[in-house]
């Protein structure tokens, strides 16, 4: 099914996942373990990510393949620009189109490993704009495109940013998944501001549960978005007692989406770094408190 169809054809929050390819054997039914296991729960999507420089190409579209015909899951793949000339680009659309996928994720991409500048390679595209462009013009995918509620780490400015986003949706990305955030102001104040400058696409935060506080600590630093003082005190005290951190990470992630869910959020996309357990308690929690039901919760303040 496509994602923009099922974006306008429900009245109820759209819930979603977001997978990595792995790179063992192991990794790979520790994987196919977090989506059996979450199944039950009827997502109505999943992501696969390309691995950094568009490593995992190949990997990503098998996956998603398995994804769709052993799990009956709709299963979207990520799509990069990052070393591929406009041959090869299309090419990996005509053999995700070859076996059903319907949704695409258009994304810039990271520099491959050991690269810290983005450099376009020759023959091929330099801005995610132009990729959702091409997939727009001569492919029959929902494209959707990403956004940074605190702006994007390269970025001059959270206008210019903002206007690269616009871009990307005039050139068709039909919805938006945002950057990981930790207070949920960043994501209001966003998606205001995109409303204002004619952004009238569904923009989905995407929420990453802690589990870990030196993991989530590296992440955050590397994306550019930032832990509030309040929670990084709470984290700090529990930083070298596991389950307390995992604990209290899925009980924050829980506030946080019955908080955004209440305020109008058309869904959550849950980053979930290949696990199963934090996410399937939130989203558990979620459907049996339904607060999307009680709108206009008070917003987190976390400073």
């Amino acid at each position: 099914m496509r994602i923009d169809e099922l974006f306008a054809g429900t009245d109820r929050p759209v819930f979603s996942f977001e997978f990595s390819p792995p790179r063992t054997p192991e990794g790979e039914r520790n994987l196919f373990e977090a989506i059996a296991a979450l199944e039950p729960l009827e997502p109505d999507f999943v992501s696969v990510t390309y691995g950094a420089g568009g490593s995992t190409r190949a990997k990503t579209i098998e996956i998603v393949q398995r994804i769709r015909e052993a799990h009956g899951i709709e299963a979207m793949a990520h799509f990069t620009c990052v070393g591929a000339t406009v041959q090869r680009l299309r090419e990996t659309l005509d053999a995700m189109l070859a076996i059903g996928v319907e949704n695409v994720l258009a994304l810039r991409g990271d520099p491959p490993g050991g690269q810290e500048e983005w450099v376009k390679t020759p023959g091929g595209l330099e801005y995610s704009r132009e990729l959702v462009d091409l997939i727009r013009r001569d492919y029959p995918f929902a494209i959707g495109a990403a956004c940074f509620p605190e702006t994007h780490i390269h970025a001059t400015s959270a206008d210019d940013d903002l206007r690269h986003v616009k871009e990307k949706v005039d050139a068709g990305a039909s919805f938006l998944i945002t950057q990981l955030f930790y207070d949920n102001r960043f994501y209001y104040d966003f998606v205001a501001r995109a409303r204002a400058i004619g952004i009238g696409v569904p923009i989905v935060p995407g929420i990453m549960p802690i589990t870990n506080v030196a993991q989530i600590e590296r992440i955050t630093a590397l994306c550019g978005s930032c832990i509030p003082d309040r929670l990084e005190r709470e984290l700090r005290l529990r930083e070298d007692d596991a389950d307390a951190a995992k604990d209290f990470g899925v009980a924050y992630a829980t506030l946080q989406c019955a908080d955004l869910l209440a305020n109008g959020a058309p869904g959550i996309h849950f980053y979930t770094l290949n696990r199963s357990p934090a996410t399937r308690a939130i989203l558990s929690a979620l459907r049996l408190t339904r607060p999307w039901e009680r709108p206009g919760a008070p917003v987190m303040a976390l400073t």
